[in-house]
């Protein structure tokens, strides 16, 4: 039972002194055009916790020592800031990207997360949910209407007085507590049985926001209890957009009849320095993708996410101009006893590493889809708000039909600023090699 009388009528705003209000479910507007600012800015910050990759609480009970929640940073509350517009809930809820431009009701999203939700009303049904970055409320209401006996809706954005709102004028107040600041700093007098979260990011791990999660899940989690998602896997491939670089960089060897060659590599630099956030299609793509990184939620640590390494082989199906990679990710919707483990998935991929990076695990969840409730942000797969990441070479390779892509890719998060993410690629073909490097902020 919830003892604090500050969770009356469900609403609770941050102590004085406390942290820094807490995102909700959104990105900012796009800036540019394939790049957006700022995903998620909900409730945690990987860069404030402890080295050891443990949760904060606020008593220890085997040590009997008090432990402070991590202090917020300025980074910290800039994020949070950001998501206080309604128009970066409104996007995620309403609208997905078709190409950069026209946008289409992104109910991949929103219905998956339902799906998910009445699917598992088993476990929902009369237990204890926590929703980390609650936004607008969407996913705790769905869990109420699933019978939730008691739902902890968390956000440190301004966000959460409307979400407030919007409970109260569902009529949920006595099921949905709305917790105003970073799961950190928000107190659960009991442990919950159920986690959800929207916590994805673009490049999957983008903003750390996944970090909320695992300390939501170290503080309050009963053993045995449920994570939607339940696991994650980011994908890479080699991709072909000759229309994409037609338009970006050889726009400008003629103009108007006018030579302005001389702009293409300050044109290159703008288009291609940083990651874009663009639609894709499969035709795209030139081969199998590559497991970049599983990430089961039940065992997830907060040290795996400081860096992420893999080395990648790819041949390609076709003879085409290679202009980068891209990047998507599936999230499943299972429960602890079927999630896989990383260590599964990467003995999949090991042993079919010699067949052109064919992913065993997504093989064998697409030939039998129900096994599992999965919310895929693949290039043939319904466009989401996510869309795909790609990293574009400012200078294309030709490529044979079979012809070898190898190299490595690390993905690291920002000492300036954890919610920031390095990349850094490396990649040969045809006898020459090159290096990628970029960062998402």
């Amino acid at each position: 039972m919830f003892s604090d009388p500050g969770y009356s009528n469900g609403y609770c705003r941050p102590q004085e002194g406390g942290a820094a209000p807490e995102h909700g479910a959104l990105r900012p507007p796009h800036r540019g055009r394939g790049r957006r600012r700022g995903r998620r800015g909900r409730s945690h910050d990987p860069a404030d916790s402890p080295a050891s990759g443990g949760a904060p609480r606020v008593a220890d009970s085997e040590q009997g020592v008090e432990q402070k929640p991590p202090p917020c940073t300025d980074f910290d509350m800039a994020y949070f800031h950001s998501y206080a517009h309604l128009g970066i809930h409104e996007e995620m809820i309403k609208n997905a990207r078709r190409g950069g431009r026209h946008y289409v009701p992104d109910r991949v999203r929103t219905e998956t997360y339902r799906t998910a939700i009445m699917r598992h009303q088993s476990s929902i049904a009369g237990k204890v949910v926590v929703d980390v970055g609650c936004g607008t409320g969407i996913l705790s209401i769905f869990c109420a209407q699933a019978g939730a006996k008691r739902v902890y809706a968390v956000d440190a954005s301004d966000i959460a007085v409307q979400a407030n709102e919007v409970v109260k004028a569902n009529n949920l107040s006595d099921t949905v507590i709305v917790l105003h600041g970073r799961v950190e700093d928000v107190e659960i007098d009991e442990e919950v049985d159920v986690i959800i979260s929207e916590w994805m990011g673009y490049l999957l791990l983008y903003e750390s926001m996944l970090g909320s999660v695992i300390t939501a899940r170290d503080r309050w989690l009963k053993p045995g209890g449920l994570i939607l998602p339940s696991n994650a896997t980011l994908y890479m491939a080699p991709v072909t957009h000759s229309d994409r670089y037609s338009d970006s960089i050889d726009f400008w060897r003629n103009v108007y009849g006018i030579d302005m060659s001389a702009m293409l590599p300050l044109a290159k630099q703008c288009a291609f320095e940083e990651p874009c956030i663009e639609t894709i299609s499969g035709e795209n793509v030139l081969t199998w993708p590559h497991v970049v990184k599983h990430v089961d939620c039940y065992t997830v640590t907060l040290g795996e996410l400081e860096s992420v390494t893999t080395k990648y082989k790819f041949k390609s199906m076709m003879r085409a101009p290679l202009h980068g990679f891209a990047f998507w990710f599936d999230v499943e919707f299972n429960g602890p006893a079927t999630s896989p483990t990383s260590n599964q998935v990467s003995s999949s991929f090991i042993e079919s590493s010699n067949n052109q990076s064919t992913d065993v695990s997504q093989r064998k969840k697409r030939a039998n889809p129900s096994e599992a409730l999965v919310l895929s942000t693949a290039p043939e797969d319904p466009p989401t708000h996510w869309q795909q990441t790609m990293v574009y070479f400012y200078d294309p390779i030709d490529l044979e039909q079979d012809q070898l892509i190898d190299g490595s890719l690390t993905l690291t998060q920002s000492k300036e600023n954890r919610r920031f993410m390095n990349i850094h690629l490396e990649y040969t073909s045809g006898g020459r090699s090159f290096v990628k490097e970029s960062v998402m902020r």
